[in-house]
This record gives C-alpha cells, structure tokens and sequence, in this order.
C-alpha cells in the first residue's frame, strides 16, 4: 500500500477520466468522487458513457486519459489490486447456466480468494440477505430473471468488498422484485460503498444519497435530489385552495415569507379559488402557511399541496442542460 492508499481517500475518485472510440469521445473528461458507505446513483440516457466509466472503474476497459482510484489505489497500474475491493454487477448479469446456485457462489468466492472458513460462513449470510436461500440447489439456467439479479448481487457483496458497482440490477424486474432489491442495496448503508446505475428514476431516489448525472459523456448535474431540484427549477411551488378577501392575501403570505408569490385565481368550486404560490425558500412552508390561514379572520384553506418536481424532471431537466451545451459548442 502506498501512501495514496490511506485511510482519509474517497472509496471512488474519478479525475478528468476521458474514453474514446475511434475518434467518438465516450466519457470526456469526468470529474467525480464517491464518499466511504455513500450510495450514489449514476445516471444518464442511453449511450451517455454510464457503463463505459463503470468498466473502467472496474478495470475491465482501459482509460484513454484521465485517472480513476478506489480507495486511492489507481485503477490503470493496479487493476488487480482494485478488483480485491470492488464488487461488480455488470448489465445482463452474464451468469452460468449449468451451475447451481450454491455451487456459483463457493466457485465465485474461491475466485475472490475467500478462506475456505470464511467463505462457510459468509455463503449462508449472503443466501439469506439476497432472500435466496430456498432456490440455493436450483440450476442457474432455470431460475427467473428476478433470481438471476439476486444471484448476481450475492456475488458482487459475496467478499464483502469495501465499494460495490452495480450496472441496471433492476432491469427487468417485476415490482415485488424491485423492492427486494431496493430493500438489499439500502441495506448496505454505512457498511459499503454503492455506485448504482438504473433507468428507474423513482427506486434510484429512495435509494440513493446522491445522483450523478451524465449526458454525451460529460456530467450535466451533481448532488441529492434536493440540490438539484433547487439548482435546475429554482423555486418552490405549492398549490392551495382558499376562500377570502383578495386584498389581504399579500400580506398574510408576506408574514409566512416576503419572497411569496401567488399566481392564478381559478374557481375551485363551492366559493374558494385555487392559486399557486412560488418561493426560492427551500424549507417547507406547508404548516406556516396553514397556521397563518388558520390564524387569520376572514379566510379560509380548504387545501394545500407542495408541487415538487420528481426526480425524473430533473433528470430531464439536466439532460436538456447537457444537450444544449453540446449544441453551443458545435
């Protein structure tokens, strides 16, 4: 171990890493690190260079610039190094067909130079963890798509690697399934670290501590969903339905925050209106505003929603971002 080894270095550091195909810049020039016990999701449309910089963090495709460190060991000159502390799940999930279950995973952890004694007692606790305990005799090739991703997850923490880099483990999966495995990578919080990948926007949210999103190999957005919301939309949007006089509405919503703004006025039926009302305050202002209605003669709040913007509207929103600075620089 060297001294960039030590123990203060993020589990994934990425350094202007860059990757090109015949001339086709996959990843230009990324710059992203990754915290101890972090789950983080990487994000991207397809053909954004999500799977690329995946495989180049594992070591199993060569940088063309750039540098990309686990745990402070560099991936290009210690490639083998790098694969003791990395679990990777790779999209599709090749697995073999003939093997059973248990069988995959004792080959799997011999592979990974597992004591013999460790590996004993580890294989149980993986079987439960990945809820498939009861299909441990079955041949691989006979499973459901579901089994397959569980397998698969079993072996990427199998070694109880320090960083886990999983590539679309949902794809495929029924909702039951999604959740299971939702409830599996959550459960590794704090213990390892979880580079993710998934086109399902709303698992990756509850899921997730943060997001890294990439467009045309370049990242468009960083940060928790939060963040972002208030980097790409700005301001805070809630929709109520009220009752009373117009010409007092100003100052009520100034004494819940100056910065208010209420738009609109439609009939909402039965003598209220409905009107949105914009902030730049991030708090949530949901219960100083019914207070100040509550507390205030002459009017009455029937209803009152925060409008948040989902995580996929930010990732399209960021998305829009990086193809129009593509667009500026043609």
């Amino acid at each position: 171990m060297s001294a960039a080894d030590g123990a203060d270095a993020p589990a994934i550091e990425v350094r202007e890493l860059a990757k090109s195909y015949a001339g086709v810049m996959a990843v230009n020039k990324i710059t992203f690190s990754v915290g101890r016990g972090e789950i983080v999701g990487f994000l991207g449309p397809n053909g954004a260079g999500k799977s690329t910089t995946m495989r180049i963090l594992t070591g199993f495709l060569p940088a063309t610039s750039g540098e990309a460190l686990i745990r402070g060991v560099p991936v290009a000159s210690r490639a083998a190094d790098v694969k003791r502390l990395i679990g990777y799940m790779p999209e599709n999930n090749p697995l073999p067909e003939d093997m059973r279950v248990s069988e995959y995973l004792h080959y799997r952890g011999r592979l990974k130079e597992m004591p013999r004694r460790k590996l004993a007692l580890r294989l149980p606790e993986v079987l439960d963890l990945c809820d498939i305990q009861h299909v441990r005799h079955r041949i691989i090739g006979g499973l459901s798509k579901g089994y397959r991703q569980r397998v698969g997850i079993a072996d990427a923490i199998l070694a109880e690697p320090p960083v886990i880099i999983m590539d679309e483990p949902t794809i495929g999966l029924d909702p039951h399934q999604i959740l299971i495995v939702r409830d599996l990578i959550a459960g590794l919080r704090g213990r390892m670290t979880v580079l993710i990948s998934s086109h399902i926007l709303p698992e990756i949210e509850m899921t997730c501590d943060r997001v890294i999103i990439i467009n045309q190999g370049r990242i468009v957005a960083e940060g928790t969903p939060a963040e972002l919301r208030k980097e790409l939309f700005g301001r805070a949007r809630y929709t109520v339905e009220i009752a009373g006089d117009a010409a007092g509405l100003a100052a009520l919503l100034a004494s819940v925050d100056p910065a208010l703004e209420a738009r609109g006025g439609e009939d909402a039926g039965g003598g209220f209106r409905r009107l949105t009302l914009t902030t730049p305050e991030a708090a949530d202002l949901g219960e100083p505003l019914v207070r100040a209605f509550a507390a205030a003669p002459g009017f009455r709040l029937r209803s009152i929603v925060r409008d948040e913007p989902s995580l996929e509207d930010v990732f399209l929103a960021a998305t829009k971002r990086g193809w129009d600075v593509v667009d500026k620089g043609r």
